[in-house]
């Protein structure tokens, strides 16, 4: 895949998912996605390679740096919790759109139960 098609994929994706607002906190050139206002994604570019940075739960983290190519710590990011994406053949459209799914999972999660859209362990909105 990529970078351009990278960043589309993630910007589909993402913005698709419920209550996910896209703001730039770091200037143009950076899209930062929010949940509930909790960043689970950003595009930008590093030395000109469009990238992506996505949460990612630690044991999947390093089974993903481990296995593809495309894929390294969080840059700028807590490198236990979050993984950066790079263009190349290992990633797909179905892989990268999985991971912001799981991304954005992790973040609604982690939200008191009242604040969250839709609740990630019944698949419906809090009670």
């Amino acid at each position: 895949m990529d970078g351009s098609t990278l960043h589309e994929v993630v910007d589909r994706t993402a913005t698709a998912l419920p209550a996910v607002t896209v703001t730039q906190p770091f200037g143009e050139g950076a899209d930062v996605y929010k949940v509930v206002d909790r960043m689970f994604a950003m595009t930008t570019e590093l030395r000109g390679v469009p990238i992506v940075n996505l949460k990612c739960a630690p044991p999947h983290a390093v089974a993903l740096v481990r296995d593809l190519a495309e894929v390294t710590p969080g840059w700028h990011m807590d490198k236990r919790h979050w993984i950066t994406l790079a263009p190349g053949d290992g990633l797909d459209e179905t892989t990268v759109q999985d991971l912001v799914a799981n991304s954005w999972d992790l973040v609604v999660a982690g939200l008191p139960r009242a604040r969250r859209p839709l609740d990630p362990t019944r698949g419906a909105p809090p009670d």
